[in-house]
């Protein structure tokens, strides 16, 4: 894809706040177990950052998707995945469908105070019994006159501790179609009835991830988001602009772990040389950047087809387990090339080796992806009763 002067300018906004306002304090979130969101979503607000893609009468910028995408790209220069992930869920997990279907009285009240930074949001997919076979939610709302009644539980939700409101996928009625009885509905987080439990994860420290139960959770009919069950096709497509924001978020760490491993065995001596200089770990190394290389014309060829209004499904999916296996391949033989070094917890490769084992799972796991691709690919197997 052919990105402008725009595009680059919107970078360098995007470096700079990295280099000024995150990079400094990752260290000490990260041992918070917590970043300020609030705080750090109202810079992000002032900068015109969580709206890029957004019509303006909502507070966006009005650029087209690829300009998000950049965004997103220069976030991956973060320390850490955990903040600038809960930064994704702000700008293209739990927005997207709010913004393209909630009506002009929903944008108002959820929409722009998250674009201004003025409001944490979260999105409200998986449940305990529920992950990657999102047709299998248990959550329910029911209609009483004007209101919704919620009751259920939602897990591993990104900022769920600190948000402000919740886009909650729930069951809606006692139809038979597990896909045509969902809809999308604005919670806010501070109704009467809904409890929160902070999850302890093995990475993504910085972001706050929490399970969340509902009883009796009342919230206005009028909250719905569009049509009362199209929720869960809505949830599909919000999950196309999250997966081509986990693929281009994650190329600058790829990137990173190679440079950093590329400096560290060129000074390392063993046995009398020079790490680097072990073919083994040359050769290696090469084989590592071309994939990523590849990666990234994948990623950019699908965004490029999203901002033309093609049908990127099958390409968000193949970007999406393309990148959380070559995070995986890319943290594991670096860290093993920076032997102890690389086993201590403030070690860059260290860090994206916890952090970006979440790649494979969150947003779908692998196993989703390639029954998605196979689908497209015209290879599953008939379904048996």
């Amino acid at each position: 894809m052919q990105l402008t002067a725009e595009h680059d300018q919107l970078r360098r906004t995007v470096a700079r706040f990295v280099d000024e306002d995150i990079n400094p304090h990752v260290a000490e979130w990260e041992k918070a177990e917590q970043f300020p969101s609030h705080q750090v979503f109202k810079k992000m607000g002032d900068l015109g950052l969580l709206g890029v893609k957004y019509p303006e009468e909502d507070g966006g910028l009005g650029l087209d998707f690829s300009y998000a995408m950049v965004v997103a790209e220069e976030l991956g220069r973060i320390d850490c995945g955990g903040v600038p992930m809960a930064m994704g869920v702000q700008t293209d997990m739990c927005t997207p469908a709010l913004a393209r279907f909630g009506s002009a009285e929903l944008r108002e009240e959820f929409l722009r105070p998250a674009i201004a930074g003025d409001a944490v949001g979260c999105i409200g997919v998986s449940e305990p019994s529920a992950g990657s076979d999102v047709a299998n939610i248990r959550t329910t709302a029911r209609r009483d006159g004007d209101d919704y009644v919620i009751n259920g539980s939602k897990t591993w939700i990104t900022n769920g501790m600190m948000a402000d409101w919740c886009c909650l996928l729930c069951n809606t009625s006692e139809a038979d179609g597990r896909h045509t009885n969902k809809s999308l509905i604005m919670v806010p987080m501070d109704a009467p009835g809904i409890e929160k439990h902070k999850i302890d994860k093995m990475g993504m420290n910085s972001s706050d991830t929490a399970t969340l139960f509902f009883d009796d959770v009342c919230v206005p009919a009028r909250n719905i988001v569009g049509q009362e069950g199209m929720g869960f096709q809505m949830q599909m497509m919000q999950f196309q602009e999250e997966r081509l924001w986990a693929a281009a978020n994650g190329l600058p760490s790829l990137d990173r772990m190679i440079d950093a491993t590329i400096e560290y065995t060129r000074e390392r001596e063993t046995f009398g040389k020079k790490l680097i200089e072990n073919q083994v770990i040359h050769f290696k190394l090469a084989e590592l950047r071309t994939e990523v290389e590849c990666l990234r014309a994948l990623t950019w060829r699908a965004i490029e087809d999203y901002v033309n209004g093609k049908d990127v499904v099958k390409l968000a999916s193949m970007a999406k387990l393309k990148g959380g296996r070559l995070s995986r391949e890319i943290s594991d033989s670096c860290l093993q090339y920076w032997g102890g070094m690389g086993y201590t917890r403030e070690n860059i490769i260290s860090q994206f080796y916890r952090d970006g084992r979440l790649w494979s799972i969150g947003g779908g796991a692998d196993e989703i992806m390639l029954g998605i691709i196979c689908k497209y690919e015209g290879t599953l197997p008939p379904r048996t009763q």
